[in-house]
Order: C-alpha cells, then structure tokens, then sequence
C-alpha cells in the first residue's frame, strides 16, 4: 500500500499529476486546491499523502497535501452517494480546515458549490456528518469524543462532548438573528469555546462571539 510519493513533477493535468519517483511515472488524482499548491513546473519536487484506492480492474491513487484534506477525504466517502470523484470535488469547493465548520452549521450553499452535489446529497452529507463535524470544529479531544461516543459523563452530568455542542447552538442562532452568516457564527463560537473554555454562560458566549466576529 503506497502512503506517501516524493519525487518529481512530470506533467500536471486538471485533475491529475504524474509524479517521477526513480524512474517511474505515478499517475496521482488530486484536487484543484492540491494541484494549486505544488504547481505545474515539470521537475518541481513534490510530496503527497497517498490513499489507493483497489478496484476490480484498476489500482487508483489520489493524492493530498496535507493529513486534513486526507482524513475529510475518506469521511466524506463513507457517506452514501459520495464517491472519490465528489470527494475531490468538495475538497476543491471547499478547504480541509473550513469543512468542519461549513457542515457543523449546515451551510449546504457552501457544499453545493462542489460540482456532482446537489440539493439532496448536500442534505445527506449534513445529516451523517454534522456531529462528527461539529466535535472537529469545536476542537474537541480525542478523550471528549471517546466520552461522547460512549456516553460517559462530564461537567454537569452531560455526555463530555455534547456540552460544547449544545452551549454553542443558542449562542449561534442568537447570532445568525442579529445578522451573521450560518458559518461565521458557527466558526466564532467555536474560537471562543477553545479559547475560554465549554463553561461560559451563554450571555458571556454570545457577547465574546461577536467581539470575536468585529474583531
């Protein structure tokens, strides 16, 4: 299984380099946000994260720049409808670090920008992703969302992991009410929750979420 190519550029296509390791041409899809990034000038070195991907009649290999866009990648392919083509594409509409955040806050606008997604399979990716997503943007542990997934508690009783989450949903349409935009309220709660801690009383997130929005 190949994890990771550094070599040359040998040619670069819309949805594809060829990379040269040794000798050997690798035919590597990627997306247009990665192929932005490494350039286009054949014998330019380079390095990608790998996912191959087996089939039948083909071994196929996609490309990333980094382990966010590679991890978003396979999630969003466990989703049904959503193969490795649509993947690349959402990734393309829509940044590793953004995503999160546009699918915490059911921005389907932003999702729909992906060309293959329409309004039924923006709808389902929001639906089988939105908690996992929202425990991505809220920047939960890996120790919160194991105490989520298994139910045990936290401060006041609650699942760990929920109490952000559900601290944030008030503070968020408190927000889109006076004006803000699904994903920017959704993306200010959550730096505040990181920065201050999932404790605030909600006045005090609401009021620290827009200095954050006018900062």
């Amino acid at each position: 299984m190949i994890a990771k190519l550094s070599g040359l550029i040998d040619n670069v296509g819309s949805n594809y380099v060829i990379i040269e390791v040794n000798g050997v041409g690798y035919l590597v899809y990627a997306s247009s946000r990665t192929l932005a990034k490494i350039g286009a000038h054949k014998g330019t070195p380079v390095s990608l994260l790998i996912e191959t991907i087996v089939r039948e009649d083909q071994i196929t290999l996609y490309g990333f720049a980094d382990a966010a866009e590679k991890e978003w990648f396979l999630i969003l392919c466990t989703v049904q409808g959503v193969g490795a083509k649509v993947a690349q594409s959402i990734l393309a509409a829509v940044p590793a670090d953004r995503l999160p955040v546009v699918i915490a806050s059911q921005d389907k606008a932003a999702i729909k920008m992906a060309d293959g997604v329409g309004e039924k399979l923006a709808v389902r990716i929001i639906t089988e992703l939105k908690e996992k997503a929202g425990k991505m943007a809220l920047g939960l542990t890996a120790t919160q969302q194991a105490q989520s997934a298994t139910g045990k508690k936290g401060k006041g009783g609650a699942p760990a992991a929920e109490l952000p989450v559900a601290a944030s949903n008030d503070a968020v349409s408190a927000l889109i009410n006076l004006g803000y935009g699904r994903s920017e309220a959704f993306s200010a709660v959550a730096d505040v929750l990181r920065e201050k801690g999932d404790d605030l009383p909600l006045g005090d997130l609401i009021r620290e979420s827009l200095k954050e929005l006018s900062a």
